[in-house]
Formats: C-alpha cells, sequence, structure tokens
C-alpha cells in the first residue's frame, strides 16, 4: 500500500568521465506486505530523465548472494554511464543475503519472487516514468541473481520480456552440499528434493520453448558454475530456444560480471530498441 511506501532520494551524483553530465542514483524503500519489512532498491536515471516525455524502459539487476541492492553499482559503476548512453532506467533490488529470488517453501520470511516480481515492478511503475510492459523490462543477475533473472523471467513473462545471466547458479540441484545455506531456503534434499527440483532453474527451462524471448547466458571458463551453465546452454539447444552463450577467460568474481555487464546492457538496449 502506498502509505507504507517510504522514498527517500539520495541524490548522490557520479560524473561521467567525458562530461558533466551525471545520472541520478536514488534509493527507495520500500515496503514489502510478501515479509511485513522495508527493503531498500537502487535506482539510476539518465541525467535528462524526464516524466513528461515518452516512458523509459527499465533494466532489472540482481545481486549476488551475500551481496545486497548497492552491489552492482560497487562491482560496476560504469552503469550510470549506461543509463545516460542507453536512455535507461537501471533498478537494483534487494534480494536478501541468501534468497535465490524464489518465495521459500520452508522459510515464510523469505518471499524474494513476489517481493521482485510483484512489489518492486509495481512500485517502479507507480512513481517513474516506465514502459510496463514487457517490451520494455529486462532482468538480469550475477550469480546468485543471474538464478534469479531467469528464474524471475521464465515464471513471470508477464512481467519481463528478456533475461541475462552472469556467472549463474541456473541449476541448485548438484550442490546439496555447498557454502551457500541453500538447505535454509530450499529444506533438506533428502527428504523435500521436489523443492530443489522446482526451484532451480534448468528444469523450468522447458517453459521457453514456444515463447521468442531474447536470452543472453554467460559464464567465466573458470569459474565453479560453469558446467550448470554448459548444462543449461545444452538443453536449450535440444529445445530448439533461440539465445546466446557465452564463455570466456575468468573466474567467479566481479572483475568477471563488471565487464561482462557492458555488452549485456547492450544487448538489451537492442531489445528495448527494436519493441
Amino acid at each position: 500500500m502506498r502509505k507504507f511506501l517510504v522514498v527517500f532520494l539520495f541524490l548522490n551524483l557520479f560524473f561521467m568521465q567525458s562530461n558533466a553530465w551525471a545520472a541520478k542514483v536514488d534509493t527507495l524503500e520500500i515496503y514489502s506486505n510478501a515479509m511485513r519489512k522495508v527493503i531498500r532498491c537502487l535506482v539510476i536515471t539518465p541525467s535528462n530523465y524526464q516524466p513528461t516525455q515518452n516512458p523509459y524502459p527499465v533494466l532489472y539487476l540482481l545481486h549476488g548472494w551475500s551481496g545486497n541492492y548497492s552491489s552492482w553499482l560497487s562491482d560496476a559503476p560504469q552503469l550510470v554511464q549506461h543509463a545516460d548512453a542507453h536512455q535507461m532506467l537501471i533498478v537494483c533490488p534487494d534480494g536478501g543475503y541468501d534468497s535465490w529470488y524464489f518465495d521459500s517453501p520452508v522459510d515464510s520470511t523469505v518471499q524474494y519472487e513476489t517481493h521482485v516480481a510483484k512489489e518492486v515492478v509495481t512500485q517502479i511503475d507507480y512513481y517513474y516514468h516506465t514502459i510496463a510492459a514487457p517490451k520494455g523490462r529486462a532482468i538480469a543477475g550475477l550469480s546468485m541473481g543471474g538464478h534469479g533473472a531467469l528464474f524471475l523471467a521464465i515464471r513471470h513473462p508477464e512481467v519481463f520480456g528478456a533475461a541475462g545471466s552472469m556467472c549463474g547458479g541456473l541449476d541448485l540441484r548438484p550442490f546439496k552440499k555447498n557454502d551457500w545455506d541453500l538447505k535454509d531456503v530450499l529444506g533438506d534434499p533428502r527428504t523435500l528434493a521436489n523443492n530443489w527440483e522446482q526451484l532451480s532453474v534448468v528444469p523450468q527451462l522447458d517453459a521457453l520453448e514456444k515463447r521468442n524471448m531474447p536470452l543472453w547466458i554467460d559464464c567465466g571458463l573458470d569459474d565453479f558454475f560453469l558446467e550448470v551453465n554448459r548444462t543449461a546452454h545444452q538443453k536449450l539447444l535440444e529445445l530448439n530456444v533461440s539465445h546466446t552463450y557465452t564463455e570466456r577467460p575468468g573466474e567467479h568474481n566481479a572483475a568477471y560480471w563488471g565487464s561482462v555487464i557492458d555488452y549485456q546492457v547492450v544487448f538489451f538496449h537492442k531489445f528495448f530498441t527494436k519493441n
């Protein structure tokens, strides 16, 4: 509800290297009815943003495990330049410490599918001049956020029109022994294996077979998630789902996704322009 939404505008200006123009960075505090708490969200608007002109497309960027809403801007400060250059809003929601961006079936305090796909999108469309349709929304993320981006795009085609993953943990089933507390949000894999099946991306890829969703998956050759990315790529090939898949030298770190995001932003800009 609107009365539960408090918007704080922190006007931190990040100057472009080439001139004095600067995109504006706002921090919103959105009340989540699903989790009964206030959750922060970062919004980057172009320096010439005008609510009376044509509506703007929005790229949603999801952070990784143990990160927060500000992580993307720390890892890729050039995002402020991309917002200006491509005339788009870039929104960075908070996905919690270890949510993997689904509604946990074992922990009612972890409901980040509902938060991102419904609560955040609704408030962004309300408070900003956006293209409030899938043709004007794309979603991407790193690591846990790569899983979240594809997961949410698959499950919410009425919301997101394109998706991307960087170093994404696209299949959680091989990591029943892990360092990411997956049992806390999925349950014990010995007794609740169905949760691990239904809430991993790879088993859900069948839903893309009859869609025409622009999709880019990227992973480093020395990344511990490389094999599950290859599995996702192979399944998409078998389903004859058009997509871009890239492997390049690199590890699971900020240097990798902080560089790859430059290519994915252009990819999504072309999607927005085409539509």
